[in-house]
């Protein structure tokens, strides 16, 4: 009985270290270099121009800065709900216009690699897709 408990806290704490060391390379995949918009569509219509002037700089204190043209034009936040395997970033530009507005929510991550993820969210019963890029 005693081994069975000793094991069974051996393989938490290494699920634990899986998960932490999971975690330290989403959060270095997500901070290294800026991103950029290469396709977002709203309910089926390509708006990615709207974000043509914009990059995204992703820090490990969970804020992010929407720049414009080279100028930090909005700071906001970012979080992956603390669960890798979840395959959800939530991302808010508070009192944010057009078109960071659209950035805002809880995005499912369809598809991602190092250098670019591919998520979507529903809002108001619109699709979004958006595809960013470093």
């Amino acid at each position: 009985m005693f081994l069975s408990c000793i094991l069974l806290l051996s393989c938490g704490a290494k699920d634990k270290i899986v998960e932490d060391q999971s975690m330290k390379l989403l959060m270095q995949a997500v901070t290294t270099g800026q991103w950029h918009v290469t396709s977002f569509t709203r309910a089926g219509t390509d708006i990615t121009n709207d974000f043509s002037a914009y990059k995204f700089q992703f820090r490990d204190n969970y804020t992010v800065d929407a720049i414009n043209n080279g100028v930090v034009e909005k700071t906001g936040s970012w979080n992956a709900t603390g669960d890798v395997n979840a395959q959800t970033i939530v991302s808010n530009f508070p009192a944010a216009g057009y078109p960071l507005i659209m950035i805002n929510g809880s995005w499912n991550v369809v598809t991602t690699t190092w250098t670019s993820v591919l998520a979507n969210q529903t809002v108001n019963g619109e699709q979004l897709v958006m595809k960013l890029e470093k």
